[in-house]
């Protein structure tokens, strides 16, 4: 019973601040090297594509990229559900750190989709499924950030975002499964967990390390503007005052 009342301080502001302090190094590090590692494999290991050539190496970013767009959203909906169905402050303050590296995903998975899709397809643009849908992403992970700010008490900001988040995430498996439900351009998943992969190791092996890169810088500036949504909501309490006084 100890043991879970301890567990169970961590679930406040004031008990997880110091404990997201001691996790970011860890994570801005394994960021940097599993993106060493993967920038290397990726461009200068990984073989010419035989029908692309050079142009697909964009593919590195472009796709673990998309893929933490939609598992970021997963998450910042699924600790916004918490915090609206558990009234846990902690969550919802986990729900609105997470937004804006999410949001940095959706963009930097069209902005390099547009880049390959010029050499590939001739332009930079068009209304496919698959890009409609993930551009929608983006407008909710904007709407999120721009709805929480817009509300001046912390609480309704974050029933407002919670609702907002939960009827978004219909969205994600419509991206998904946006290229097997309509006829896209855009291809098919080159990565499954029912098929062997449709790519030689080394590519593979390049794209899952940037995606342990991604997901790494994710967590980290999670826990890191984590904490400085802590202190400005906490502002009041005089634990945060002294941790605020110590870092000044």
């Amino acid at each position: 019973m100890n043991r879970v009342v301890h567990w169970f301080r961590f679930a406040s502001p004031a008990g997880f601040y110091p404990v997201a302090g001691k996790l970011i190094p860890w994570f801005a590090a394994l960021a940097v090297l599993f993106g060493v590692a993967g920038l290397w494999v990726s461009f200068f290991v990984a073989p010419t594509d035989a029908t692309q050539g050079e142009g697909y190496r964009i593919i590195f970013v472009h796709v673990p990229a998309s893929w933490m767009s939609m598992v970021i959203y997963l998450a910042m909906a699924a600790w916004a559900g918490i915090g609206l169905a558990l009234n846990t402050r902690l969550s919802a303050m986990m729900a609105q750190a997470l937004a804006p590296t999410g949001a940095l995903m959706a963009f930097l998975s069209l902005w390099t989709g547009a880049f390959w899709g010029k050499p590939m397809w001739g332009t930079w643009w068009v209304w496919d499924a698959r890009l409609t849908s993930e551009l929608v992403l983006l407008f909710l992970y904007l709407g999120f950030i721009a709805l929480q700010a817009a509300i001046d008490d912390p609480r309704r900001a974050d029933k407002a975002g919670a609702i907002l988040a939960l009827v978004g995430a219909v969205n994600v498996p419509v991206i998904y499964f946006s290229v097997k439900w309509w006829n896209t351009l855009h291809q098919g998943a080159s990565v499954s967990l029912t098929r062997a992969p449709s790519m030689a190791q080394t590519m593979l092996w390049g794209m899952l390390l940037m995606a342990l890169c991604f997901w790494m810088y994710a967590i980290a500036m999670a826990l890191k503007r984590l904490r400085a949504i802590i202190l400005e909501r906490e502002a009041h309490t005089g634990w945060a005052r002294e941790f605020a006084q110590a870092a000044a």
